[in-house]
């Protein structure tokens, strides 16, 4: 343990006891921690006097360790949490209190994070380098073994970012940003600036990567310590990448990133390349699962706003698209350069209104409400003559009907691939 924060001496208020919120319960005890009071808004919201317990130490504990998901503003504890703002913390910062990290990537941004993650992960194994992946994008960190001499590929939503207060990455990139979590944040300012506090404990001895040129101007006015790297060249032939997931164009940031992060591993430029050959891309995310009769179908449920949809929409033709869910605040659809590339558009959800808004007068449509009917149209409708790309890219959120993207993805590739069954 590092000598210099003792836990045993610390009390804690955990709020959220799902999968992070388990782990850091269990973190705590491990570390001998005594006093821990906690909460949940679904698991213990019957329990009052587990509730008056945990609002009365709120005034009183050291920290108080909110999980990711936790919406503060909406918060029945809104004002205490407010009021206690400086205490709040996440797991990713009870990580490095306990740990000596010395190699770590902590990535971030609207869209590509998971892929990019995972990419970095790949390349450093295929290059006998060992690191564990954590975060947002699998296992809470604090369920790990923490071995001193791997590097730590961190995946961390703006919701982790905003109340972290100790998380210091030897490289920390933000991707990209866009229009995204409004709700959660209420301005892209606040999201903004959540997203940019990843660098804040960085020192001259670490690293930080961008690409957009206003992030770099805010980076700059706020005089924070690591070299910068601001990625404006493009040092690869995408051509020579033999792998046609990495070439699509919502990659090609991706891949630019992990090069340039992972030459502080010593990972020249011809194993770099030759380690992309055997990266499988993620599930959810442009993901081509079946190519039946004249049909490739495409699962790009991850797309939950339609920043991420462009570019699905960009790498293909002849587009069957289904699209539709719960839209994010102040989202539009963008649909004029994209419009001879889709054939029709099949709309799904509650919220259908606002995605005929988008595309009326501009492409054909129909609205089916659901995968479902959508599915069975579409191997009715269009005749086998002609190859056609069914894009499941929904350029919304999936709470209207699903429990998450990862639900709503499954039950497209489960129907199409049972349809696909009956009707050939």
């Amino acid at each position: 343990m590092r000598d210099t924060f003792n836990f045993q001496n610390k009390s804690f208020a955990i709020y959220g006891l799902g999968l992070t919120g388990k782990s850091v319960i269990k973190f705590l005890k491990k570390n001998k921690v005594k006093k821990i009071f906690t909460w949940d808004d679904y698991k213990t919201k019957t329990n009052f006097k587990l509730r008056k317990k945990f609002k009365k130490n709120l005034n009183i504990v050291d920290f108080i360790v909110v999980s990711p998901g936790i919406n503060i503003q909406k918060s029945k504890f809104k004002n205490l949490l407010l009021k206690n703002n400086k205490r709040i913390i996440t797991d990713l910062d009870l990580f490095f209190l306990r740990n000596e990290v010395k190699k770590s990537i902590v990535i971030t941004g609207t869209n590509g994070k998971s892929t990019t993650c995972f990419l970095i992960s790949h390349i450093l194994k295929k290059n006998n380098i060992k690191n564990k992946l954590v975060g947002n994008i699998g296992k809470p960190i604090l369920s790990i073994k923490f071995i001193k001499n791997e590097t730590y590929i961190i995946e961390a939503s703006s919701f982790q970012l905003e109340y972290s207060k100790f998380l210091k990455p030897y490289c920390a990139a933000i991707l990209n940003i866009s229009k995204d979590h409004l709700d959660w944040h209420g301005t892209k300012k606040k999201y903004i600036n959540s997203k940019i506090k990843i660098f804040n404990n960085q020192t001259k001895n670490d690293n930080a990567f961008l690409h957009d040129s206003k992030l770099k101007k805010i980076y700059k006015k706020k005089n924070f310590s690591a070299k910068l790297k601001f990625i404006k060249n493009n040092p690869i032939n995408f051509k020579n990448i033999k792998n046609k997931y990495l070439q699509l164009d919502a990659n090609k940031d991706n891949v630019k990133f992990a090069y340039y992060i992972l030459k502080l591993f010593k990972i020249n430029k011809y194993f770099f390349l030759r380690s992309l050959k055997s990266f499988k891309g993620l599930s959810h995310r442009h993901e081509i699962f079946l190519k039946t009769r004249n049909f490739t179908f495409i699962n790009d449920s991850k797309a939950t706003s339609f920043d991420s949809t462009k570019h699905a929409l960009k790498s293909n033709n002849n587009i069957i698209w289904i699209v539709g869910g719960q839209p994010k605040k102040n989202d539009k659809i963008y649909i004029d350069q994209f419009k001879n590339k889709i054939i029709k558009a099949y709309i799904i959800g509650n919220y259908t209104n606002f995605f005929v808004k988008q595309i009326v007068n501009k492409i054909d449509y129909e609205i089916t409400k659901n995968l479902n009917q959508s599915i069975i149209q579409i191997f009715n409708s269009f005749p086998k003559r002609k190859k056609l790309t069914v894009l499941f890219s929904p350029a919304s959120a999936s709470y209207d009907q699903f429990k998450n993207f990862v639900e709503r993805g499954e039950k497209f590739k489960n129907l199409v691939k049972f349809y696909a069954k009956k009707l050939n």
